[in-house]
């Protein structure tokens, strides 16, 4: 299936309007779990909608260390700052095997000039991130890893019959990285807080009983 366009079925799936015409302009790319598709400090040239699996964006340094900035499923875009044509300021791996559609940067300048909703659409995206990523450095900078996790915790959770859940599975060391802390500081920061009645963890679903302190 590599190198065709979307099926219409792959098409109808997603539920957004743009970027269901923006994946129409791609061709179909599929990789393996654990593949870094997208690396910090390459040259930019294509943006990946995805059509099904899901994908982290992190940040790392010399000595192996990595922060998550995000995660996304299927239905969203990663790389939309292709555009100008600078080097990617993140990296991008996949969570399992996904599949894209991988829109190059000449056919989405051409949409948005045919079309300005293109861009509009993209930038309102690139503002989102961009303030997800304002909170993410003043958390860091403001909370310590105790407020981390449970602001973590709470912002990614919904509320389903009747209870507060985190819907995907979700590791200490997953946790850990998206906080900017070790895992055994994660570790004993669950078990506080499972022994504290606040959180229980099956199967790696965490569901939040009563709201966390603000401070440990």
């Amino acid at each position: 299936m590599n190198g065709e366009s979307p099926s219409a079925s792959q098409l109808a799936a997603i539920g957004d309007a743009f970027v269901r015409e923006l994946a129409a302009l791609g061709r179909v790319r599929t990789y393996p779990r654990n593949t870094v598709f997208i690396t910090e400090g390459d040259s930019s040239d294509s943006v990946f909608v995805i059509l099904s699996g899901k994908v982290k964006a992190f940040v790392s340094d010399d000595e192996g260390h990595e922060l998550i900035l995000n995660t996304q499923g299927p239905g969203d875009y990663v790389g939309e700052m292709a555009l100008d044509g600078k080097p990617r300021s993140a990296s991008v791996v996949t969570q399992e095997p996904t599949m894209f559609s991988v829109v190059q940067r000449e056919p989405l300048r051409e949409a948005i000039r045919r079309n300005p909703d293109f861009a509009l659409d993209m930038i309102g995206k690139v503002i989102e991130r961009a303030r997800e990523a304002t909170d993410n450095v003043k958390n860091l900078a403001l909370l310590d890893v105790y407020g981390r996790v449970a602001r973590l915790l709470l912002n990614m959770a919904v509320e389903a019959d009747g209870k507060l859940r985190i819907p995907e599975k979700i590791t200490q060391q997953e946790i850990a990285e998206r906080v900017g802390a070790s895992r055994d500081m994660v570790s004993r920061i669950f078990r506080d807080l499972t022994v504290g009645g606040y959180i229980t963890v099956q199967n790696r679903i965490v569901t939040i009983n009563k709201k966390p302190p603000a401070r440990w």
